[in-house]
Parts: C-alpha cells; structure tokens; sequence
C-alpha cells in the first residue's frame, strides 16, 4: 500500500482504480485488489503503439481509433507513442465533433 498512502500524503489523491499490468489479471488478483478497494478496468481498444522503433502510420492510425469509437469507449494509447502524440489531437477534435465526450 505503499504508492496508495504516498499519493494521498504527497497529493492528496486517493487511488480507487487499478489496471493490471498487460491487462493480465486472474481471480486472486482481482479479490486482492478489490480487498484493498480498488475497480479493477480494463481497456476496450489497444494497438500496437508501444515499439518505439516501429511506430504505426499516422493517418491509419487516426482512422483506426475514430473507427472504434463507441459510448463508453477506453482506449489504451502508450505514451512512448510518437504516433499518438501527433495525432492526439486530430482524434479529440474528430470526437468531439462526433458528440463525444471525454471524463476521467
């Protein structure tokens, strides 16, 4: 618990929600979590975006996540990215004309 109680001293934060590590998880994972009183979630969308050195094409990239827009859509996007990171933007602007919205 110890990244639990450092957020909440250092700011304030209190942690609710986990996402296992590659998403992998088993039943005496989710009790431990769910114990300590953590939701766990999961993603809905993910592609391969985290291979600095192969980075997907922008552009269907871009179509790639519009296309697989839906309510209540998670999407897991890396943030070693160079590709997410130009078209971030894009994406939010392309959903936000769609009549989505975005809450944390």
């Amino acid at each position: 618990m110890y990244l639990h109680d450092y957020m909440i001293e250092n700011f304030g934060l209190q942690m609710t929600l986990f996402r296992p590590p590659k998403g992998e998880y088993s039943e005496l994972s989710l009790a431990v979590t769910g114990d300590l009183g953590y939701k766990t979630v999961l993603w809905s969308f993910a592609y391969a975006d985290w291979d600095v050195d192969n980075q997907p094409d922008p552009e269907e990239s871009l179509q790639k996540l519009i296309a697989r827009a839906h309510p209540g859509a998670i999407y897991l996007l890396h943030s070693v990215s160079e590709t997410n990171a130009e078209i971030l933007g894009d994406f939010i602007d392309a959903m936000l004309e769609d009549g989505y919205s975005f809450v944390s």
